[in-house]
């Protein structure tokens, strides 16, 4: 599986995008990341199987481990930027790599003949296995390795996760009538140190202003050359990202891909928290496409500046905080952490709500130096 070009793919596929131009270190692969999931799931599986309590095959073991190692195959270059942009989940596209020769071959001869059933669903989070939790889910292995290894490789204190108690503490439990991963009640404190460490990435790393910068840069670079049929939706999918990045400048006509390859990122020109606005901001602000890049030049024409040269920016992730998690209670009942929270024990979820808001930021990026007050940025939405 790991010698097949499209597994191998992932070796030129930088884990966290742009983050490198801010975080030097932040070079690492979503090779790098797959091994490390398809670790941590051998890992927990031995747990579960040494603690006894649940029984399941090797063709149980098998399934969940090759999920974990293939988990990213359908990845896009640059981290999750072009699903920002609307283009299809990355897992969605794994599903239909998981057909092709390169690996349908290998997954037989392993004893999974028909991939996008079974194991698609485990990495689409839409599988009803007991074990699907392991690599979709709440505390899942996939956030706990790319936690650890992002905060490794950018230099920053802030992915602190207590795996060794997660892992320990990990259980298959009965719950709603059907079998599920869940947590023992002493293991709530290694979760909340992964909720914490999740949000302060967001919050530090993965939505730092910089990052963001680039991020939307690259964004209205492939929507134009898309536009202007530069590169193709397909081609995208299958490159890599020097190999991307090389194809949009060949053409370019915004001057942005150039700007990213010398470091020449736009500049901050408004910055503000959603309570700021007087205005809900519209979902496709951060979903992307043709009503986005319309608000951005309205906006780049009020403040005197040419199409592309403003770049309006929300980053949004789906449940970032979010839990639902079966936790096995240390009366032997079973009860479910989940967005309402635990009351009278755990108030996470209210907390994780008030931390995404705080980690939001919506912010104006300016190729050249201008100001954007934010009655226009509210005008410009509304349009």
């Amino acid at each position: 599986m790991v010698d097949t070009a499209t597994f191998q793919r992932l070796r030129y596929v930088r884990q966290l995008g742009h983050a490198f131009l801010v975080y030097p270190g932040a070079t690492h692969s979503r090779f790098e990341h797959a091994l490390g999931a398809y670790h941590l799931a051998r890992r927990a599986l031995e747990g579960l199987r040494v603690r006894g309590g649940v029984t399941f095959s090797e063709s149980d073991a098998l399934l969940i481990r090759l999920a974990a190692l293939l988990h990213d195959i359908g990845h896009y270059p640059f981290s999750h930027a072009l699903e920002e942009s609307g283009f299809l989940s990355h897992e969605a596209l794994g599903e239909r790599y998981l057909q092709r020769e390169d690996l349908a071959g290998p997954l037989a001869e392993s004893g999974i003949a028909t991939p996008a059933a079974p194991l698609g669903a485990v990495i689409r989070g839409a599988s009803a296995h007991p074990l699907a939790g392991l690599v979709s889910g709440s505390i899942d292995l996939d956030k706990i390795d790319y936690l650890k290894r992002d905060a490794l490789m950018c230099g920053v204190p802030y992915g602190e996760i207590d795996v060794e108690r997660l892992l320990a503490c990990l259980i298959v439990v009965e719950l709603d009538g059907r079998r599920t991963l869940g947590v023992m009640e002493k293991g709530l404190s290694a979760l909340e140190s992964l909720l914490f460490a999740k949000y302060q990435m967001y919050r530090n790393v993965y939505w730092h202003h910089a990052v963001r910068s680039a991020t939307a840069m690259f964004k209205r670079l492939v929507r134009d050359a898309v536009a202007c049929g530069t590169v193709e939706p397909a081609t995208i999918a299958e490159a890599t990202d020097d190999a991307l990045m090389h194809d949009l400048a060949a053409r370019d006509r915004t001057g942005l891909a150039a700007a990213l390859r010398e470091r020449r990122l736009y500049k901050r020109a408004l910055e503000l928290v959603p309570a700021e606005l007087d205005a809900e901001v519209p979902s496709w602000v951060w979903q992307g496409g043709e009503r986005l890049e319309a608000a951005e030049d309205a906006l780049a024409r009020r403040a005197g500046l040419a199409p592309a040269e403003l770049l309006i920016d929300f980053p949004y992730k789906t449940a970032m905080l979010g839990l639902d998690v079966a936790v096995a209670r240390r009366d032997g009942t079973v009860a479910r952490l989940t967005e309402r929270g635990w009351p009278g024990r755990m108030d996470l979820p209210k907390m994780a709500e008030d931390l995404v808001e705080s980690a939001r930021r919506l912010r104006v990026f300016v190729r050249r130096p201008v100001a954007v007050a934010a009655a226009d940025v509210v005008a410009a939405l509304r349009a």
